[in-house]
């Protein structure tokens, strides 16, 4: 898998501790570590030999297409070879803090987009304001929404190589008995077919999942309804106003009208999906290999607008430079070209199931024919976290939390709701101090 989801969960608590520990160490350490000594970036690296240590969690079958690449890269540069060391994101997010305290960080890595602002405030990765510059990367290449999450205190800190989000994907063999000609798009369609499916022999044809993604889902309906989850100048959550708790209602209603049952584990909606015992599931297109391999017979469009904005959750891989304690310049010009030529090529990453961050390189035809283009039509619609530090473990500890008792209906929405923007804003406010915003 590409996100961290589900292999993180786990040790993301631990990894959270110990990695903050690491991250205190380089604030006190204070400067760039030498970084503005560095000659100006050209574009091109005609130096020495040099090996780049490359880091990515790129474990599952996303894996196999970034070493593609990387064999490109290196097949195409005789004078700069990367190695990559690939971990899961968890013990990714915890080892590089440490590592690049002890001055045995990579030279370049990826890393998801709502862990930049928190390795940024801690001095772990530096600006590559030069790089895009040089590159005249500008937004208008991305859309705005990926482009300026990469962005904390007016510096950019990461370059994105892709877009993946929510999608819905549904059973094409159910639809045709149960008569459902097109995919939904909005609530009243989307209740149609479930009702339309129920009345063709399928008893739960969307399974509400109490855990992940169902916190991914509840930002998407919160989006939709107009509401914004964080504030992240105030520190605030906003997870219990009128729209946020109607957005949760909605999920809950999904189980009390009987389209669900009543107590899905984490995982077992897509396995019922896969299963065919269930006919609709949200899920991350990240799927998409492995329902390709599974040979079921499915399709795939956006998550219906059911309230009245279109909105879905998305994130991003984005590359990085982390601060090194004694600068090479070779290398850091090497590490610039490499994340120049994966960001031009990244037509190829396509193959993984993720949608190309650049729109320059999806108009040359990268999605053509691939599952998730339909989804890429709608990447305007795309949402994503704010840049503010330790806003992945504030998701974790509080909006899954209110999430997971609103759906199994151990507390109302509006008290699973209001418990958590209360938990979630008091820990922004501690991050704020900690972060030494």
């Amino acid at each position: 898998m590409t996100h961290p989801k589900r292999s993180m969960r786990g040790r993301l608590k631990a990894a959270t501790a110990i990695g903050a520990v690491a991250l205190l160490g380089l604030t006190a350490c204070g400067g760039s570590g030498g970084e503005e000594t560095a000659a100006e970036f050209t574009g091109e690296y005609t130096g020495p030999a040099v090996e780049l240590s490359y880091w990515n969690g790129f474990t599952g079958g996303d894996g196999p297409f970034m070493e593609q690449m990387v064999e490109e890269f290196n097949a195409e540069h005789e004078n700069i070879k990367v190695v990559s060391n690939t971990m899961q994101w968890a013990d990714f997010y915890q080892r590089l803090p440490a590592a690049v305290t002890a001055g045995e960080g990579p030279d370049v890595g990826v890393m998801h987009l709502d862990q930049l602002s928190s390795m940024a405030a801690r001095n772990v990765i530096v600006p590559v304001d030069d790089l895009t510059e040089t590159l005249e990367l500008t937004g208008d290449d991305f859309t705005q929404e990926v482009w300026d999450a990469g962005v904390y205190q007016d510096e950019r800190f990461g370059v994105p190589l892709d877009v993946h989000s929510l999608a819905m994907y549904y059973n094409t063999e159910h639809f045709e008995k149960a008569g459902i000609t097109e995919a939904p798009t909005d609530a009243a369609s989307f209740e149609d077919a479930l009702k339309k499916l129920q009345a063709a022999g399928y008893d739960t044809p969307f399974w509400m999942p109490t855990l992940w993604p169902s916190h991914l889902m509840n930002l998407s309906l919160q989006w939709q309804n107009g509401n914004e989850p964080y504030d992240g100048e105030a520190s605030k959550a906003n997870f219990a106003t009128p729209e946020g708790v109607e957005a949760i209602t909605w999920q809950r209603d999904i189980v009390e009208d009987g389209y669900s049952p009543s107590n899905v584990a984490i995982d077992s909606q897509y396995v019922a999906f896969k299963n065919g015992e269930t006919s609709i599931t949200w899920d991350g297109i990240w799927q998409f290999n492995d329902l390709e391999a599974s040979g079921m017979s499915y399709a795939a469009a956006p998550v219906p607008a059911i309230f009245d904005e279109e909105a879905v959750w998305a994130s991003s891989h984005n590359f990085f430079l982390p601060r090194q304690a004694q600068p090479d310049p070779d290398k850091q010009d090497a590490a610039k070209v490499f994340i120049a030529w994966m960001s031009e090529n990244s037509a190829e990453w396509a193959g993984s199931g993720m949608i190309p961050a650049r729109e320059s390189v999806r108009a040359e035809g990268a999605l053509d024919g691939m599952p998730q283009e339909a989804i890429a039509e709608d990447i305007d619609s795309m949402r994503f976290l704010p840049a503010v530090p330790g806003i992945g473990a504030v998701q974790t500890e509080t909006l899954e939390v209110g999430v997971s008792k609103a759906v199994l209906g151990e507390e109302s929405p509006e008290d699973a709701m209001t418990e958590a923007a209360e938990n979630a804003s008091t820990l922004m406010e501690e991050n704020k101090a900690s972060f030494g915003e």
